[in-house]
């Protein structure tokens, strides 16, 4: 029988989060501090308007599209939050979580061979969805000394003839690094002279400690070459109901969205109601969640640093990413003994890239008891296996 799979699938590697979730599942008594999902409730508001939408019977399809309802909300927040004027009817789509825009958006825009510019550490899934799309990932390795951000000559010294777009993936997971107005202004001018196009991930873009967010599609110039990309599951604690966004120019969108049409139909309708209703009433809630997260982020780096571990302030997500290379261990190895020695999980750094060895990513998106409890014992490992 001929080998019935992909050569291109078989060859991509399994998310490297998932393997130390799957022992935390199976031992008792673990704390875990890896997973990137909020604590919080969907506040009640906005689940009461999704159960509500089920009473009224609105189970059916909504458009390909999304809801016309939702769309127009999106191009509210994105003009009042983003300062980004788009047309809700040809350049805002919904789709099935932030995850499935990052994949439609390459695959519309990349032909064989085409180069995409990956800084990293970030999100596991922007290397593989290149591949699969049959482009070329190209990785721009961040460095913590410029509190890994992108900057101008990184990304110069990236570009070749066969480039043809950036994926900018700030605020970031898992450094929680951002990038201001002023580094961003840094490196527009050489994305227009170079002629790139940006997917730009803002899926963290409410969650930031340091000012107010802001878009390289707000750039003159830019938004015609921009996909961005945000979703509700970060910012509404809205993980479970799995709706995300697209905003990009008509004629990307209408590419993007007929991959969708064939591939999704359309996203959850229970959702979209749900989502109304986050961003017409949701401000309040996503303010106090942003709030909380910001005192364990300060309580978590003050933690840290007391036990002597080296950690660069991160102003955006709910990740720290402290470097542990002074124990003369992997990555992986120091994870795998603190799972072992004392059940607290973390995330080796390099399951967000090579050049991410030598750090952890851990989330603040954690009670503070379970943040005091989980610091504790990761007090003692520290204490145990540090270098005399």
């Amino acid at each position: 029988m001929r080998n019935p799979l992909s050569e291109k699938v078989v060859c991509i590697e399994p998310s490297g989060i998932r393997k130390f979730f799957d022992i935390v599942s199976e031992m008792k008594d673990a704390i875990s501090l890896g997973v990137g999902e909020p604590d919080f409730d969907t506040p009640w508001h906005v689940r009461e308007e999704g159960i509500y939408s089920l009473e009224k019977g609105c189970t059916f399809y909504t458009s390909n599209a999304g809801l016309k309802e939702l769309r127009i909300e999106i191009a509210k927040y994105l003009n009042r939050r983003c300062n980004v004027s788009y047309d809700y009817n040809k350049e805002i789509m919904v789709t099935v979580g932030g995850s499935e825009a990052i994949d439609l958006a390459l695959r519309a825009m990349l032909d064989p061979g085409d180069e995409v510019l990956i800084p990293m550490p970030s999100f596991v899934s922007y290397l593989p969805c290149v591949t699969l799309a049959d482009g070329v990932p190209v990785v721009i390795e961040l460095k913590e000394e410029d509190e890994f951000k992108l900057t101008r000559q990184e990304l110069l010294d990236s570009i070749t003839e066969k480039t043809k777009v950036l994926i900018l993936p700030f605020p970031n997971n898992p450094t929680g690094a951002i990038m201001t107005r002023g580094d961003l202004a840094d490196i527009v001018d050489v994305i227009i002279e170079k002629d790139l196009f940006v997917i730009t991930d803002e899926i963290y873009s409410e969650l930031t400690y340091n000012g107010e967010h802001v878009t390289i599609a707000s750039f003159p110039g830019m938004k015609e070459r921009c996909v961005l990309i945000n979703g509700f599951s970060k910012s509404y604690a809205m993980t479970g109901w799995r709706l995300g966004y697209a905003a990009a120019p008509a004629l990307i969108l209408q590419q993007m969205l007929k991959i969708h049409q064939f591939a999704i139909m359309s996203a959850p309708t229970t959702s979209q109601y749900a989502a109304v209703e986050a961003l017409r009433n949701g401000d309040k809630d996503v303010e106090e969640m942003r709030e909380a997260y910001n005192q364990r982020r300060r309580f978590l780096i003050k933690a840290l640093r007391d036990m002597g571990l080296e950690v660069f302030e991160p102003f955006g997500a709910f990740y720290v990413f402290p470097s542990i290379k002074q124990f003369g261990m992997t990555s992986d190895e120091f994870a795998e003994k603190l799972l072992e020695e004392e059940k607290v999980a973390v995330v080796p750094g390099t399951a967000f890239g090579a050049c991410g060895e030598g750090f952890l990513r851990i989330s603040y998106a954690y009670s503070v008891e379970d943040l005091k409890k989980a610091l504790e014992k990761i007090e003692k490992f520290v204490n145990r296996h540090k270098k005399q």
